[in-house]
């Protein structure tokens, strides 16, 4: 007869699927029916013939980079010379189009080395994966080009979380926009983003009037932030242009002059800006998005990160990645990344998981914020994990970028998760996802890892599996770590 005391127990290697089995099934959304986009928009063939047209340069410097770049990390000045010399180019446009590359996911840093991605490997044959890359390049604009030194930073993040406003009066707007127009409601959405952030305009003082200096000084101080937002929006303009989201140009007056004319072209009238047919089929996805996702019972679209991963945890993960693309839409990627991220940092070991796998939505994009929070211990495992995947690793085979440690972290992090918020016959069958092959090994290496919930995941384990043997040498694991005992 089979001994069943826990120290014979053995535990099925499986792939571990972080929070996957603590979801609900999706809530019945009913049916909708496919939207068609704005009449003139060109077909996806179309599309993608024209975004392959404008990032001609970028392939070739992939191509090249997956022949003969052999340096690791970013791009070297060697390097950049052998590529502007191979290519026919300038350093300048080199690194440019080397930007761009890894923007679009044409290549990737693995292993300390550069290698082409599997974009690239799609590009001539695959036009959902050209227009999808360059949707991205058009997400990521601010880092194709980035703002002048001299900029407030500030400033320029004000400016980037209110380009999205401006690109949709553009897209309903169906045509040409005065420059002057855009620079209103620039003005308009700064003005309001400082509200919501509750600043004190300059010179006003609590239960005060201000002094001659400062009442001197103020309009001054108008004056220099509206020639500081008006120089932004040329430099987004110029960004959006080079990544061919929009056109501008200088409409002419019909042959009129005078006091008023001359007037209105000192204020920028005369030019116009106007969506490319890419940048109107772009913005059109983001708005359709938006508004499937404030139809949808979920209605996560203007709710914080935190909020809108709690009202996804119940879904499905199809349903949940369309949720996330719309919340995303509905922001700027660098804004929204670091939202994501500050969720992942709460005590919820569920948002965590659901945080990192709107990340994965966001793609190359969120490659440096995630980078930046490897040494982070409560979000380096799945940090580790979203860049293995991100590099090319099949999702099957991305745990092995994590050590024998952080895989236990992530077990206990995950069976923290399941104690929150799922079922008890879940957590039970989150005993098959360890990598440990026994139930005492495993005991060991959680007690050894130091997650902040081990005491509360063994003491629900116990609670829930039917094992009295198991659940008794659980018990007594999870008391020795509560009293620090061996």
């Amino acid at each position: 007869m089979t001994s069943r005391t826990p120290r014979d127990s053995r535990l099925r290697l499986v792939r571990n699927r972080p929070m996957a089995t603590a979801r609900r099934p999706a809530v019945n959304r009913g049916s909708r029916p496919a939207p068609r986009p704005p009449e003139g928009t060109p077909p996806p063939a179309e599309l993608a013939r024209q975004a392959r047209a404008g990032l001609t340069g970028a392939v070739a410097v992939a191509h090249w980079a997956a022949a003969e770049h052999g340096d690791p990390g970013a791009l070297s000045d060697e390097a950049a010379a052998r590529a502007a010399a191979a290519l026919g180019l300038s350093e300048r446009e080199v690194r440019t189009d080397w930007d761009r590359a890894r923007l679009i996911g044409l290549i990737e840093h693995h292993a300390g080395t550069t290698r082409p991605g599997w974009r690239l490997q799609a590009w001539d044959r695959d036009d959902s994966a050209v227009l999808r890359g360059w949707v991205a390049l058009l997400d990521a604009w601010s880092l194709a080009c980035p703002a002048p030194a001299t900029a407030e930073p500030t400033a320029v993040a004000e400016v980037v979380e209110a380009v999205p406003q401006l690109l949709s009066l553009l897209q309903l707007s169906a045509g040409t926009v005065q420059i002057s127009a855009l620079l209103d409601m620039l003005r308009q959405r700064v003005a309001e983003l400082r509200t919501e952030r509750c600043e004190v305009p300059q010179g006003a003082t609590e239960g005060r009037e201000p002094t001659e200096g400062a009442g001197s000084s103020a309009p001054a101080d108008a004056a220099g932030d509206a020639a500081t937002l008006e120089g932004l929006l040329d430099w987004a303009l110029d960004a959006l242009s080079s990544v061919g989201a929009l056109t501008v140009r200088e409409e002419p007056r019909d042959g009129l002059s005078g006091p008023e004319n001359a007037a209105d072209d000192a204020k920028g009238d005369r030019r116009e800006a106007v969506l490319t047919a890419l940048g109107n089929w772009a913005v059109w996805v983001k708005l359709e998005q938006i508004c499937v996702a404030a139809q949808s019972p979920a209605g996560n679209i203007e709710q914080p990160a935190a909020d809108m991963l709690r009202g996804c945890a119940g879904l499905t993960p199809g349903p949940a990645r369309a949720e996330y693309r719309a919340w995303l839409a509905a922001r700027p990627v660098g804004s929204a990344v670091t939202e994501l991220i500050d969720a992942a940092r709460g005590d919820d070991a569920l948002l965590r998981g659901l945080a990192f796998e709107a990340l994965r939505v966001v793609g190359a994009p969120a490659e440096p914020a995630v980078r930046a929070v490897v040494d982070e211990s409560c979000l380096r495992p799945y940090a580790l994990l979203w860049l293995a995947e991100h590099e090319g690793a099949d999702p099957d085979e991305a745990l092995d970028a994590l050590t024998r440690e952080e895989a236990t972290w992530l077990w206990v992090d995950t069976a923290a998760a399941i104690s929150d918020h799922g079922e008890s016959p879940l957590l039970v069958r989150h005993l098959e996802s360890a990598v440990q092959g026994t139930v005492p090994a495993l005991l060991e290496e959680v007690r050894a890892v130091g997650h902040p919930r081990t005491v509360q995941v063994l003491v629900a384990l116990a609670a829930a599996h039917p094992d009295p043997a198991l659940a008794k040498a659980v018990r007594r694991a999870a008391f020795q770590v509560h009293t620090g005992g061996a």
